[in-house]
């Protein structure tokens, strides 16, 4: 061991500072000036040798004053130094520094000591002690380096010396600063690391110890958080038929150990902040195979002061088929427990203060195994506007009282779930504390099934009722239009009544459009489909949407990239589009942005849009979205129906939506709307890829010719065979006037009597479809047999599509839509007259 006097020679070297060069300058200098002086005599010697030894003894006492206050040094060492000397020697690591040389200016005692030096003047550097060691020297080799380059590192070597134990060191280099006789140092570190790497490697073979006990214990054991598996035994991993591989990081998780809901029973266990819950019970294990193994488990799960779980710590019992022979009852309580859990009915326990005492997998999956916890009372579980009603059927049970039904409850703390509850009392005394059973039934899809089949068969007996009002409207409004023109064709603009009954034709035909609306809503308007690029289609509607939105609301319209074709009414299509763009434009009274999206939605990807009641089929999409003030939940439901607005009066008929919502329906597409208040609404219809069993020839376009005076009059013999009164009195009235003979039924009766007499005359029948008796395709089917080439048009304020299936299989006839003015009349017969004499 080295001494720690000051007369330490290793230590001197690096504490005591000086130069004797400095010193022998200083003396040469003064023996220099006193031999000066004395060649100059000793006259003029005296004065300046007097004044030498005068400057000589201010400069000593100014140095006994600096030396006393310790401003000077004169070969002792400080005692700050002193005491970075003690705290060096006293390290646990062993240090030394060594000169650019290799040479050790200094070694505490511990570096002697764990390499072996008897004393510091002995001690050797690092870099020479482990030349015969290769992966220590290599060690050794890179430390060196790095304080070349001027940077600290430390590395762990183990040595193996034949003959001695095996030690485990680390070994540190760093740069020194360098001393006030400059040259660069190095300062390496030591340290003694074996009895450290001992203790790690007793404690890892206990490890190893505990996990080979526990993976050879004769119980099933895992761990989970979250859901995953984190470590299984292999007893339980022997059990269950899997590769002990594959439940390493990202393996399997409970939900595929436990199948079903009865997963629900372990990954949500009600919180105990900053405790311990401890869960036992019956399940089925799903093996690699696909067979069950019953098992009985301790599930533990600790929490955290803020209720999160920790990962669990969870036994396995096995309790199979061959464990439970010669054992009937346990044998019948697995049996139990696997119809318990295994059933699709959501069973619970509740004791007499209404608190849940058992409940199964479907249960906890039902309602959230926190919400469904064992100790909970039942009445929390649901919404708070059914908990008055619920309970009271709760204590009646636990009093012994059968409810006379099912309770139906909206269970709101489940995003509006509807749930059946049947309850029982238990009459049994040995049911340990169970007074009541309730059984519950999601019924959430069930009620939304119905909800949309009652909707249905609303928005269905509405549409008729607006279809059969707008047939009658429409005989009404042919007879004003039809007699208005039979006035104005007899009168001058200069009349005075002239005016009166351009008003009454005007009115007549808005009363018209508004029943067009209400036939588009039942689906009984006429169409003309064609095939449509939606993307040509929305091009040109940009530049009314525009217009029609005003400078306050922004259009975007984003195109779909090669957008399949469709087919459909393309005026339809266009008031779809209007309509939407208008209501949004209202939605957004301080401005907003509308967008337009179009995009091609294939049938994979129709389950996205399951809730719309999308078929799984090629649809090209058109959706509409505002930045609005959206639709409340409490009336988009009602949205559609004709005649509902939100708007003032005078600012809307209702008929917008509903007119969208039939034009859509009638092409074979589906509706859908989304609306979150204060955010805007989107609204999404979905129109059915068209794909051309043939390759159909563009239509030709023709150019139309300069308009030349146009002959209506004819000749020849019609039957009219309407069952309004006005309307067939102006249509005879109007033909008539034209040169035709008219001779007229009131239903299809009478047209039939009317042939029989005159049916040689007859050229064209004009009939109205819905009549009294016999309507107009029955008179047609009844014709057929008799005058098969007869001519017929059929007049009705519905759609043909709506009559046209009753018809005979390839029979020829017109169509002229009710309301019709006075010179559709003409032109429709005049155009089928032609076609006859041709």
């Amino acid at each position: 061991m080295a001494d720690s006097g000051h007369d330490d020679p290793t230590l001197s070297r690096l504490e005591i500072g000086g130069s004797i060069r400095l010193v022998l300058v200083v003396a040469l200098a003064l023996v220099g000036a006193v031999v000066s002086l004395l060649l100059l005599g000793r006259e003029k010697a005296d004065p300046w040798i007097i004044g030498l030894l005068t400057v000589l003894a201010v400069i000593g006492v100014f140095a006994l004053f600096a030396y006393a206050a310790g401003l000077l040094r004169f070969g002792l060492p400080d005692a700050r130094d002193e005491l970075a000397r003690r705290v060096v020697d006293s390290a646990t690591e062993g240090m030394s520094v060594v000169d650019s040389l290799g040479r050790v200016l200094y070694a505490n005692p511990r570096y002697c000591e764990i390499i072996g030096a008897p004393s510091p003047d002995e001690a050797r550097p690092v870099e020479r002690l482990f030349t015969s060691d290769p992966d220590a020297s290599e060690a050794v080799y890179r430390l060196a380096q790095g304080v070349r380059e001027g940077r600290a590192s430390s590395e762990e070597v183990r040595i193996a010396t034949p003959g001695q134990p095996v030690r485990w060191l680390r070994l540190g280099a760093r740069p020194a600063p360098a001393g006030q006789r400059g040259g660069r140092c190095a300062v390496w570190t030591v340290s003694d690391l074996t009895r450290e790497r001992e203790r790690q490697e007793t404690a890892f073979l206990e490890l190893q110890h505990a996990i080979d006990y526990l993976d050879h214990a004769p119980a099933g054991f895992f761990s989970a958080a979250g859901g995953a598996i984190h470590y299984i035994n292999a007893t339980l991993v022997d059990w269950l038929g899997y590769d002990l591989a594959e439940f390493g990081p990202g393996g399997l998780s409970v939900a595929d150990l436990v199948p079903g809901p009865a997963a629900a029973l372990l990954t949500n266990i009600a919180p105990v902040p900053g405790g311990v819950r401890t869960e036992v019970l019956d399940l089925d294990l799903k093996r690699k195979n696909g067979q069950t193994l019953p098992v009985r488990i301790w599930h533990r799960v600790a929490f955290a002061s803020d209720g999160t779980p920790g990962a669990s710590r969870t036994l396995v019992v096995n309790r199979s088929r061959e464990d439970n022979a010669g054992d009937p009852a346990r044998a019948a309580e697995v049996r139990f427990a696997r119809f318990f859990h295994n059933s699709p009915i959501a069973i619970a326990t509740v004791d007499s203060e209404g608190r849940i005492a058992r409940a199964n997998a479907m249960f906890a999956r039902l309602f959230g195994g926190r919400e469904a916890a064992r100790g909970r009372r039942l009445v929390e579980v649901i919404g708070e506007t059914s908990r008055v009603t619920f309970e009271s059927v709760i204590e009646a049970a636990v009093k012994g009282h059968t409810p006379p039904s099912p309770l139906d409850i909206a269970a709101e703390r489940d995003g509006g779930r509807s749930v059946r509850f049947y309850v029982a009392p238990v009459e049994d005394d040995a049911a340990g504390g169970e007074a009541a059973i309730v059984y519950a039934i999601d019924t959430t899809e069930q009620r939304t099934l119905e909800a949309q089949f009652a909707q249905s068969q609303k928005m269905q007996a509405v549409g008729q009722l607006a279809g059969g009002v707008a047939h009658d409207f429409n005989n009404v409004l042919t007879a004003i239009i039809g007699y208005s023109d039979l006035l104005l064709a007899n009168s001058r603009p200069t009349d005075p009544s002239f005016q009166d009954v351009m008003q009454i034709k005007q009115n007549a035909n808005r009363a018209a459009g508004l029943v067009r609306q209400l036939l588009a809503f039942s689906r009984r308007q006429t169409l003309r489909p064609q095939v449509l690029n939606l993307g040509d289609v929305m091009s040109d509607l940009s530049m009314l949407l525009r217009r029609l939105l005003g400078e306050l609301v922004k259009l975007e319209v984003k195109e779909g990239r090669d957008l399949w074709p469709v087919k459909a009414d393309l005026n339809q299509f266009e008031q779809v589009i209007v309509n939407l763009a208008v209501n949004a434009r209202d939605a957004m009274p301080e401005g907003g942005t509308l967008t337009i999206r179009t995009a091609n939605v294939p049938a994979e990807q129709a389950e996205f849009y399951a809730e719309a009641g999308l078929p799984r089929a090629d649809h090209v999409l058109v959706e509409v979205s505002d930045t609005g003030t959206g639709i409340p939940p409490a009336i988009i439901d009602k949205i559609f129906e004709p005649f509902f607005s939100t708007k003032e009066v005078g600012k809307g008929t209702g008929l917008g939506l509903s007119t969208v919502y039939g034009i859509v329906k009638q092409t074979g597409g589906t509706l859908q709307v989304e609306s979150e208040v204060g955010h805007g609404s989107v609204f999404r219809v979905f129109l059915p890829r068209h794909v051309p069993d043939v390759v159909e020839i563009p239509a030709r376009v023709e150019v139309e010719a300069p308009a030349k005076p146009q002959d209506l009059t004819g000749r020849g013999t019609l039957l009219l065979v309407e069952d309004e009164e006005a309307v067939r009195a102006f249509a005879a009235r109007a033909l008539v006037s034209r040169g035709y003979q008219v001779l007229e039924a009131g239903s299809g009766v009478e047209a039939l009597e009317v042939m029989a007499e005159h049916g040689g005359e007859v050229d064209l029948i004009l009939s109205d479809v819905v009549m009294p008796e016999m309507d107009g395709p029955t008179l047609l089917k009844e014709l057929r047999g008799t005058h098969p080439d007869i001519k017929v048009i059929f007049m009705s304020g519905y759609a043909e599509e709506a009559f046209a299936k009753n018809l005979p299989e390839g029979a020829d006839f017109g169509f002229l839509p009710k309301p019709f003015t006075l010179k559709q009349l003409i032109e429709a017969v005049k155009k089928s007259m032609g076609r006859s004499d041709t």
